[in-house]
């Protein structure tokens, strides 16, 4: 048996303008500059040492601390983001297969603080007191591939293949992301790609394939003269 509704569609014609006034609403408020909201200034000058070895700078784009992958990560982790507050989080906890993602009890916020907490500890025994950000490039590289490669045992349990991913994961969120979150500066990924933003149009150029797209990006924020209006 199929139960449905009918109903009556009206269409209205405008005419002498638009019945809203364009960018008359306020825009999404950015992530606010300057300082640190989550992490120590110890923990922050970490995090900005490994963003910078993940995406280093070369003739394509600045590094990732540079376009702002530290301060993505830093805001992330003061939010919703680090406290997990949108996730339900009682359990049970059991390990799951890496198509899962991560199931584990701590928040990222909390696997944050142990993580760099422990590779702190692990570097400054391994190179005499040293922190990761004194290191060689080629030093800094080794300690980063060892991670990934799960073949160095942070001290306190921490696992380093697991905490290598989730920095990796936020490192790239911040070099792909709309600006407004913090990290992307000057839109510099998306200038490097070509990608159009967050344009209301582009389908003409949808279909001219090797063609590089003729405008720059915008933001979620809109263009540049946003405040202007």
């Amino acid at each position: 048996m199929l139960v449905g509704t009918t109903g009556s569609a009206f269409g209205r014609t405008f005419s002498g303008g638009l019945p809203w006034k364009a960018a008359s609403a306020d825009p999404p408020v950015p992530i606010s500059p300057g300082g640190w909201r989550f992490f120590t200034e110890g923990e922050g000058r970490l995090v900005s040492a490994i963003v910078d070895r993940l995406i280093p700078a070369d003739d394509l784009s600045v590094s990732g601390n540079d376009a702002g992958c530290a301060v993505y990560i830093d805001r992330q982790l003061a939010g919703d983001y680090g406290s997990s507050s949108r996730l339900y989080t009682k359990g049970p906890f059991l390990k799951g297969i890496p198509q899962q993602g991560y199931q584990g009890q701590p928040n990222p916020s909390e696997l944050y603080r142990r993580g760099l907490a422990a590779i702190t500890r692990y570097v400054a025994e391994k190179y005499d007191g040293k922190a990761f950000g004194d290191l060689s490039p080629d030093q800094q590289d080794s300690f980063l591939t060892e991670l990934e490669a799960d073949r160095i045992e942070l001290p306190d349990g921490v696992g380093g293949k697991e905490f290598f991913g989730f920095v990796l994961n936020n490192t790239m969120e911040g070099f792909f992301a709309d600006p407004v979150y913090g990290g992307n500066k000057d839109m510099v990924s998306w200038k490097m790609l070509g990608f159009p933003g967050a344009r209301y149009d582009y389908r003409d150029h949808v279909s001219k394939h090797n063609e590089p797209y003729p405008h720059p990006p915008v933001s979620i924020l809109g263009a540049m003269d946003w405040a202007s209006k």
